[in-house]
This record gives C-alpha cells, sequence and structure tokens, in this order.
C-alpha cells in the first residue's frame, strides 16, 4: 500500500500519454493491471490524500470516476458520509444519502443478474457485491445519524437485512473450498471482514425489542465476534483497513460510552491508532482521536493539547474543528472551568448547525454555575438564553433529536415570571453524555464534581419549596450517587439511587431518573458481583417505564449492562448465537 500509493500519486501526473519517453510508463503499467486493480489502487492512493487533510484533491481525484467504476463511486460517497457525520448538517446529511445511492447504483450495475452461486462469479461480480451491500450498511449508518429513537433506521429494515444477507453468503463463500482467490482477494476479504464485524457489533448494541421489530429472526449479534472480524480487517493492508480501524475507535472511544457503559478498550484503542498517528501526524482525524483517548483516560491537559493540535493542522474542513470545540467543552466541563467551557459552546453555536438548543442550553447552563458579576462579562443572560432554547429546535431528516428535546424541556421552566434555577445543569447533561465515567477514573475531578453537588443541595434547601424540588432533589440525589460509587463509597451511593426510586412517584418533570437510578444500581450491584439482583434492577428499567427523555439513549446502556450481567453468567463468554 505505502509503496503503490506513492508511486499511483507520481505516475498519475504524467497522464494522459504526455510522457516523453516512447512507452508511457503508466500506461504500460495499467495494461498489466486489471481494470478492478487500477481502481483499488487509485482510491486507496485518493484515501491517502484524505488522510493527510488534503480533501478537496482526495474528492476532485474520485469524482471523475464516480458514473463508471464501483469503488471510486463508494470512495467518494464514503469521505462525503464522514463529513456529513461531523457536521450534521441537514444538507451535508442529504447530499451524503443522495451520492451513496448512487454509488449503489453503480454497483448495481456489476452485478450478477442470476441468483447467487460463488462458483459462477467472477472477481469482478464478487467485488460489486461487497460493495452494494457496503453501500446499504452506510445508508443505514446515515439513517441512524438522522434518527437515535431508531424509527426511521426500522423502516428501513429491508435494507439493512438485504445487506446483512448479502454479507452473510459471502461470508460463506470465503469459508468455502470451491472459493479460488483472485488477484484482489485481500480487499474483497477486507470488505466482508468490515460488513460481518459492523453487523455484529451494531446488533450487539440494539436494545431486544429494537431486534424484534427489525425481524433477525433467531439472530442476535456477536460482540466479540464482530471485534474480532475488524480487528482482522485492520490488521491487513486493504482498502477496508481504515474503515476497520475508525470503526473500532469509534466503538471504544464513544460508542462504548454513549451507547453503552464506558466498556471499550482504551489500551486497544492507542494500539490501533499508533500506527496511523506514526504515518499522518498531522492528520486531523488520527490527532482528534488521540485527543479522545487522553480525555476517556482522564487526562484533560494531554487531551486539550491534541484538539489543539488538531484544529491548527488544517484550515481546509472546519468540521474537524467543530469535533473539538464539543470535545474541548467538556474537558472543561470535567475540569469545572466554566469560562472556557461556556467559550466552546459559544464557538459551536456561531459556527456549527448540529443542534442550535443544544448550544444554547449548554451556554445558558455554564453562565448559571458564575457569579452574576462574571457574566456580565459575557453580555448574556442565563434565563434570555435557557428561553431561546425551544425557539432554535430543528429537525434533521423530519426527526428531532433527543438531547435537543431534553434541554428543551429543562429549559421550560425558565418561561415563568421568577424562574426556578436548575440545579447545577452542567452537570445533569454531562450523565447524558456519560461523562462521570470519564472523570471517575481520576479522584481530584470527582472530589470536586461532589462538592459542587453539595454546594447545589445545599441552595435547594434554603429555596422554598415547589412543584420543581422533588425532581431537582433526585437529579441531584442520581448525580452524587454517581460520584460516591467511583470514590469507592458504595453503600452512600447505593443509598442516593434507592431515594430516587422512593420518590418516583413524586417526580413531576424527571420522569428519565427512575430508569435510570435503577440502571446506575444494577450496574453497582455488578460491581459488587450481586449478579440476580443487578439483572432484577435492569430488567425493571427496561421492562417498566417508556415515554421518558432519552429514552433509546438509557435502552443501549440498559443492553449493554445486561450483556455485561450475562457474559458474567457465563463465566466471562458471550453467549451469543454464533453468527456468520
Amino acid at each position: 500500500y505505502d509503496f503503490n500509493a506513492g508511486y499511483m500519486i507520481k505516475l498519475h501526473s504524467l497522464c494522459p500519454c504526455e510522457s516523453p519517453q516512447s512507452v508511457c510508463v503508466l500506461c504500460s503499467y495499467r495494461s498489466e493491471k486489471s481494470d478492478l486493480s487500477v481502481a483499488l489502487e487509485d482510491c486507496m492512493a485518493a484515501l491517502d490524500l484524505f488522510l493527510r487533510n488534503d480533501f478537496e484533491e482526495a474528492l476532485s481525484r474520485l469524482k471523475s470516476r464516480t458514473k463508471d467504476s464501483m469503488y471510486h463511486a463508494l470512495t467518494y460517497a464514503t469521505i462525503l458520509e464522514m463529513q456529513a457525520m461531523m457536521t450534521f448538517n441537514p444538507e451535508d446529511i442529504l447530499a451524503a444519502g443522495n451520492t451513496m445511492k448512487d454509488a449503489q447504483a453503480v454497483c448495481q450495475r456489476y452485478r450478477k443478474k442470476s441468483s447467487f452461486n460463488s462458483k459462477s462469479f467472477s472477481e469482478e461480480e464478487l467485488h460489486a457485491e461487497v460493495c452494494y451491500a457496503e453501500c446499504l450498511l452506510q445508508r443505514a449508518a446515515l439513517t441512524f445519524l438522522q434518527d437515535e429513537n431508531m424509527i426511521s433506521f426500522i423502516k428501513g429494515g429491508i435494507k439493512v437485512r438485504n445487506s446483512y444477507q448479502i454479507y452473510k453468503e459471502l461470508h460463506s463463500v470465503l469459508k468455502s473450498s470451491g472459493y479460488v482467490h483472485g488477484d484482489n482477494h485481500g480487499h474483497f476479504e477486507g470488505g466482508v471482514k468490515l460488513g460481518v464485524g459492523a453487523f455484529n457489533l451494531m446488533l450487539s448494541l440494539l436494545p431486544t425489542r429494537t431486534l424484534r421489530l427489525l425481524e433477525f429472526v433467531g439472530f442476535s449479534g456477536n460482540k466479540e465476534f464482530g471485534l474480532e472480524q475488524l480487528q482482522e480487517g485492520s490488521a491487513e493492508q486493504t482498502f477496508r483497513s481504515f474503515l476497520c480501524n475508525m470503526l473500532l475507535l469509534c466503538y471504544h472511544t464513544f460508542m462504548s460510552f454513549i451507547l453503552g457503559t464506558g466498556e471499550g478498550d482504551v489500551e486497544d484503542a492507542e494500539k490501533l491508532l499508533q500506527p496511523y498517528l506514526k504515518r499522518y501526524p498531522k492528520g486531523s482525524i488520527f490527532l482528534f482521536f488521540a485527543g479522545r483517548i487522553e480525555e476517556i483516560k482522564g487526562n484533560l491537559d494531554a487531551a486539550i493539547k491534541r484538539f489543539e493540535e488538531c484544529c491548527e493542522a488544517q484550515q481546509e474542513w472546519k468540521q474537524f474543528h467543530h469535533m473539538c470545540y464539543w470535545e474541548l467543552m467538556w474537558c472543561f466541563t470535567y475540569k469545572q472551568h466554566w469560562k472556557m467551557a461556556y467559550f466552546y459552546a459559544d464557538l459551536l453555536s456561531k459556527e456549527n448547525a448540529w443542534s442550535k438548543a443544544t448550544y444554547a442550553y449548554m451556554k445558558a447552563a455554564y453562565l448559571s454555575m458564575l457569579s452574576p458579576e462574571d457574566c456580565l462579562t459575557f453580555g448574556e443572560s442565563e434565563v434570555a438564553l435557557f428561553r431561546q432554547v425551544p425557539g432554535l429546535k430543528q429537525k434533521i431528516a423530519g426527526k428531532s433529536l433527543p438531547t435537543e428535546k431534553f434541554a428543551i424541556r429543562k429549559a421550560r421552566r425558565y418561561n415563568a415570571e421568577n424562574p426556578i434555577p436548575l440545579p447545577a445543569p452542567p452537570l445533569e447533561m454531562m450523565y447524558i453524555w456519560n461523562g462521570y465515567t470519564v472523570i471517575g477514573k481520576h479522584r481530584d475531578l470527582t472530589e470536586g464534581m461532589l462538592k459542587t453537588l453539595d454546594e447545589a443541595q445545599q441552595k435547594l434547601e434554603h429555596y422554598p419549596r415547589t412543584e420543581f424540588s422533588i425532581d431537582d432533589q433526585c437529579v441531584l440525589s442520581l448525580l452524587k450517587g454517581l460520584c460516591l460509587k467511583h470514590l469507592g463509597h458504595q453503600e452512600e451511593a447505593e443509598h442516593y439511587f434507592t431515594l430516587v426510586l422512593c420518590n418516583e412517584t413524586q417526580i413531576k418533570f424527571d420522569h428519565y431518573l427512575v430508569p435510570n437510578a435503577l440502571l446506575e444500581h444494577g450496574l453497582l450491584c455488578l460491581e459488587q458481583g450481586r449478579r440476580e439482583e443487578a439483572i432484577k434492577l435492569l430488567e425493571m428499567a427496561k421492562q417498566n417505564y417508556k415515554n421518558y427523555s432519552m429514552e433509546s439513549r438509557t435502552h443501549f446502556r440498559i443492553q449493554a449492562a445486561l450483556h455485561k450481567a450475562r457474559a458474567t453468567e457465563q463465566n466471562g463468554e458471550n453467549c451469543s448465537p454464533s453468527s456468520p
């Protein structure tokens, strides 16, 4: 790959044939290669440009062949999808979806029209199958990006099942005795590993009720098998190595935190990242992941430095900057540097289109932690900002963002003439993004957060009793329980989680608190070896509550906790059925 990528970049400057030599080196080189081989090498060279921050050159190189080459079409659409995932801009999401649909149509032209039989398939037709399945898979991922509640994802279930079925059949082809390795076998195998690995990992994360709606009859994802397939795909130097690597990094550093209980393998993430960081020391995408790894390790100063390096590395795609601003906002939140956290929330509100309502909410939340004198320097009022939140609501693909809905619900109380302030709102939103798992690795950060919660508790006790009092008390109880758990004070933590449950009938607004307190209590029991009690609490959280804020995200976390509990039941072995 290293040789071909660098070599092809130089040769392409000579084409079409303007070489002073009697025989054009590139044309001679190409004549010895199949169209498929040349396309793969060209796409890998474009990918190399992308990873060096030469984004527009990479897209320009690919675009000229997106109508006739399945790999050029797929690579071009993949880069646009990555851009959409960074911006959350509705226009970018729509453009990426349409481009991926066009790529799928190009792949369709190369597919064999007859029923699936590997012995009668040419190498090009097998590659068309894996590219077609990848288009379907990436369109499904884009759907999930638009709608974390899974409604659109479920409606598109036929596409998802078709993609899964193709990968399953291709996986069987690779294992069959009659399969003959073509010249580009490594790239084909890498594509199958990417798809099989992604599906197993994705399905293992889904709540069981979503799986039932998708009608994956008799199949549930095997997380360990999925991770193994992606690991193998990442280790080979093929066209899909980078995507396998990115999916693993996303799982270990984001998905396992936001949609799980923080069970990602940080050491594995570091090992995956290092070769790429060495090859692309200024590559924005790798600097970003380096920062995220330091962040989840609790090394906040090192994380901040990496995110700043990422912003300085290139100015072409501001999307990378916005991803860094989001993480920098949380780093300073964990450090309780409210002014700096406000600074990055403000930058996002001005430059990024993902969720203006969430950014306004976070700005107001940070101002609420400052003195009135300090707030004056920013020229904005927390009450005015909270009142702006509902009016900034937007829809992506017709769906409202769950985080936005949460922020709007929390900000409603500020519509009153004399609003009752929220108790420590940045610390509550921190829980929604699983930030306590991050600060829990450092005692000083956790103790600092507990001190802030104690101060909020004292303020709450001095306020006159209102319709929000019980809800506010339960918010603080849940968050204090988390801090105490990470500090090793397990009995006290359990007391606070139980306190939320005891007040269930009196909670008027924040109905998400009870299922999440049960989830956290269940995880605490699991840590203590009280497995049966943990499963009982988790099942209660899963079965007994619905229609509350961030419900889908809570169900993802419950699913991850149950997976962990039942793996313990099997002496550490996953009990998922065998996968393709």
